[in-house]
């Protein structure tokens, strides 16, 4: 048996091997170390006496399933050696094989997924001879499957962040850049190069696809694209032992129909995850996720990583939602039908699979009940329903017939185990009721037939007795030996009485003790013919899946709408961006709703870029962020905070906010900016949507000023007259550009000073901020009041200085030209600019001519110049 584990462990070397041993599954070697430290389980050992002792653990094979689902999460693969013959049966060493490899990209039991979000495949390939690539994913538990085929390597990678794949399959050789270093976990380096073959994967393709020509799936021309997809048809054929006929249509992304939103700028608006890197509240996802079923919570999911660039599908959008907003007992009798449905698409894969436990199948029993219930809502409504809904119901499939098999088909309670029996009701089938009477009520009828030979052999002491060596026999008393029927048969012979069986008898007690295991098989039998006319049924299950999770989408988002006082806005294309008393729907889901003050903003040709100072803490990121947000609702067909809002669709919107570094990638916060920065000024177009946030900030002052100042000049200019742009800046030098550069507008966040402190108003007002309130902020934050003084006395002094300098007492050629807002609109200098003396007189001096005396002697005489014009 060692042999045969040790046979299964080398064709499977980096999983840890699940060995199916009775009613166990063990482990042996380094896996048995592995599990039991990962889910802290007892260690024990083989033939503990040996000089060198085999480790081993195991658990249960009944309740293997939570150990198995804690080992993937952490990232483990796990290869199941089952038994695949009756031991009973079996001559010599049972046979054993591995049925299925467990990996966490392609996991499909609930317990390892998580219900609202898709578990990604992926597998990337990138050609440096000709300079393109590859991205393909799949969610196995779904079937769904899409990719990207990109001249951009980085933008493949960047979109392998932002799908977060459980699982990221790359050709040997190939490494994650540094600056997506977050993926590396998540890698599996394929052992040969076959599973990336591009023959090998035209072939899987089309024999999973059905399909003669690759050109059917719009792959004709995307090689690279195919060899992803290849790797990951590989991966399946050995993890799933070929077992992947649920797989969907392969659909390329369409970059022109979506809103792109880069890896960075979803983490910059925390799309999904906080800035730290948690999920949850203070995320747009928490405050828009009042979906009540897994399918519309993908949907959504899937919606805010790629909204719609187009009118048309938006409009049809936001009319099913204004229906629903505007419906409230409708909607109010969704949610609590859509409530009682489970996940449609993930229970007929399981189901489709082979996978599917008793459960799932009284989960999909019960969300078959609420179709009906949902269209009769939906036919019920009041008012015109709008066209995208009349379809809907037009093409709704209720299930019924399917629905009926299974009511008349399972008990309300099932085993966990389809192998234990108790599966069926009566009625569903003659041979299993008759079973089942034997096997609930054999000992009634082994007393009806006592009760008959009683009467018929006029015997008044015959007995019914049990005994494991005869089973059940009459016992007669040696009085009434004389009156002993003729088809009773002696069995034993004792001193007061006789033992008797009949045929009768003995055929009902066979009967009755075999009934259990009769029944057991038939169930069994009985339960896979019902699986496989449910599968056979998929394609139904996924119709009516994709249909509840739009009508769950819709209804969400109405939802969230009606409870938050949100408003439809009025969608064009054009650049124009009108927010009227506009929110920040996350800032305000955390406050409550209470005491937020909203602000209007309006973009259009004559405000193309606005510049927005003021004092941190004032509120100048939650701005640009709320306007990105606005957005981003509104191309997901959503309703938005604001009382009237008029959005210029968008087809990317780029951010840089906030401050943060890749130290484990030699980058730093500087460089993180300017990186960022380089991408928004390289890809943005005059239908972008940019926010800024302290560009500059990681150098020095005169460094940053004129980095932020650059960038400033290059939107304004770029795209036939300049992108959409919201820049916040401490730079007020930046806001003199207000007047010389076409459509930039200066804006402010208000504050008030009050005793010496100051308010916050939160208020958006027009026009520079006066100053940055930098140490009063210090002093809000709990720094030490001598520290708080002190800069206060420093500051006072710089300014003075500041403004002798501007009176002209220091002409310093560096410090006058790189103080905007003080000389020439753009950086130049003069040609009339007064050389500063020491300047002129090194111009003058003759190096070579020089001994080392005089160069020192010089050297002193330009410090005391400089001493000089300082005092």
């Amino acid at each position: 048996m060692l042999e045969q584990y040790l046979q299964f462990k080398h064709e499977h070397p980096d999983a840890l091997l699940f060995f199916r041993m009775g009613d166990f599954y063990e482990l042996f070697f380094e896996d048995a170390e592995v599990v039991a430290r990962a889910v802290q389980i007892a260690l024990t050992s083989r033939n503990p006496k040996d000089d060198n002792p085999i480790p081993m653990c195991g658990v249960p094979h009944h309740s293997v399933e939570p150990y198995m689902s804690q080992l993937l999460d952490k990232g483990y693969k796990i290869a199941i050696c089952d038994q695949i013959e009756d031991p009973k049966l079996a001559k010599g060493l049972v046979k054993r094989a591995v049925t299925r490899v467990l990996t966490p990209g392609t996991v499909v039991e609930d317990a390892n997924l998580n219900a609202k979000n898709h578990n990604y495949l992926g597998a990337l390939f990138w050609s440096e001879s000709k300079g393109r690539g590859g991205l393909a994913w799949l969610d196995f538990s779904t079937g769904q499957w899409s990719g990207l085929h990109s001249r951009k390597q980085a933008e493949l990678w960047q979109w392998a962040v932002k799908i977060n794949p459980r699982e990221l399959l790359l050709p040997q050789g190939t490494k994650v850049p540094p600056q997506f270093g977050e993926l590396s976990p998540q890698v599996t380096t394929t052992p040969s190069g076959s599973y990336f073959d591009a023959a090998a994967a035209a072939r899987r393709l089309r024999d999973v696809q059905k399909t003669a020509g690759l050109e059917a799936l719009d792959l004709g021309d995307k090689p690279e694209l195919v060899r992803a997809c290849g790797a990951l048809l590989a991966y399946l054929e050995q993890t799933q032992k070929g077992n992947f006929g649920h797989l969907g249509e392969f659909r390329p992304v369409n970059m022109t129909k979506y809103l792109l939103l880069d890896e960075v700028t979803e983490r910059n608006l925390e799309l999904f995850r906080r800035l730290d890197g948690k999920a949850g509240v203070g995320t747009l996802w928490k405050v828009l996720d009042r979906t009540m079923t897994p399918m519309g919570g993908r949907l959504l999911e899937a919606r805010l990583h790629q909204p719609w660039r187009e009118l048309g599908p938006l409009e049809k959008n936001l009319s099913c939602l204004t229906f629903l907003h505007e419906n409230d007992m409708l909607r109010t009798e969704l949610r609590s039908a859509l409530d009682s449905v489970y996940d449609l698409e993930r229970l007929s894969t399981r189901i489709f699979l082979g996978r599917a436990a008793p459960k799932d199948f009284i989960a999909l029993r019960m969300s078959l009940r609420m179709l009906p219930t949902i269209r009769d809502a939906l036919v019920r409504s009041e008012g015109e329903m709008p066209p995208a809904m009349e379809e809907l119901v037009r093409n709704w499939d209720s299930l019924e017939d399917l629905c009926e098999v299974l009511e008349g088909a399972l008990v309300d309670s099932p085993p966990p185990a389809i192998t234990d029996g108790g599966l069926f009701r009566k009625g569903y089938d003659a041979a299993l009721d008759e079973l089942i009477e034997l096997h609930e009520h054999g000992e009634d009828k082994i007393r009806a037939l006592h009760r008959k030979e009683q009467e018929n052999s006029a015997i008044p002491k015959l007995k019914l007795g049990f005994n494991k060596v005869f089973g059940y026999y009459f016992d007669v008393s040696k009085a009434f030996k004389g009156q002993v029927p003729e088809h009773f048969i002696r069995k034993q012979t004792l001193v007061n009485s006789e033992r008797y069986v009949t045929p009768e008898l003995k055929e009902m007690e066979e009967r009755m003790l075999s009934a259990s295991d009769e029944r057991k098989a038939l169930e069994y039998r009985l339960f896979l013919d019902l699986r496989d006319k449910l599968a056979a049924a998929r394609s139904r299950f996924l119709f009516m899946a994709d249909t509840v999770a739009s009508l769950d989408y819709w209804q969400g988002l109405a939802e969230v709408a009606r409870v938050n006082g949100w408003t439809r806005p009025d969608l064009h294309d054009g650049m124009e961006i009108e927010i009227e008393a506009g929110r920040h729907p996350v800032v305000e889901d955390a406050m409550g709703g209470a005491n937020y003050i909203p602000n209007d903003i309006q973009i259009d040709e004559n405000r193309r870029i606005l510049l927005i100072t003021g004092p941190n803490m004032a509120g100048k990121s939650t701005v640009l962020r709320q306007v990105a947000l606005f957005v981003i609702l509104a191309q997901i067909g959503s309703y938005v905070p604001a009382r009237h809002a008029r959005i210029g669709l968008a087809d990317r919107i780029f951010s840089r906010v906030g401050a943060s570094d890749n130290l484990a990638q030699g980058q730093s916060t500087f460089m993180v900016e300017m990186t960022e920065t380089a991408r928004i000024l390289r890809q943005a177009t005059k239908r972008s949507l940019v926010i800024l946030d302290e560009i500059g900030r990681g150098t020095s002052t005169y460094d940053g000023l004129s980095l932020a100042w650059a960038v400033v000049e290059e939107l304004s200019t770029r795209a036939r007259g300049g992108i959409r742009t919201l820049f916040a800046t401490h730079y007020h030098e930046l806001t003199s550009l207000e007047g010389s550069i076409d459509g930039l507008r200066n804006l402010n966040i208000a504050v008030k000073e009050w005793k010496g402190d100051i308010v916050f108003l939160r208020k958006l007002v027009p026009g520079p901020a006066d100053r940055s309130y930098g140490i009063e902020v210090a002093k809000l934050a709990g720094v030490p009041r001598p520290v708080v003084e002190r800069a206060r006395e420093i500051l006072a002094k710089l300014e003075e200085k500041s403004q002798d300098e501007r009176s002209g007492k220091i002409v310093d050629r560096a410090s006058q030209s790189l103080l905007p807002g003080f000389g020439v609109p753009r950086v130049e200098i003069p040609e009339e600019m007064t050389e500063h003396p020491v300047v002129t007189q090194l111009r003058e001096v003759d190096v070579n001519g020089m001994t080392p005396i005089q160069a020192l002697v010089m050297l002193n005489q330009l410090k005391q110049t400089l001493d000089d014009m300082e005092q």
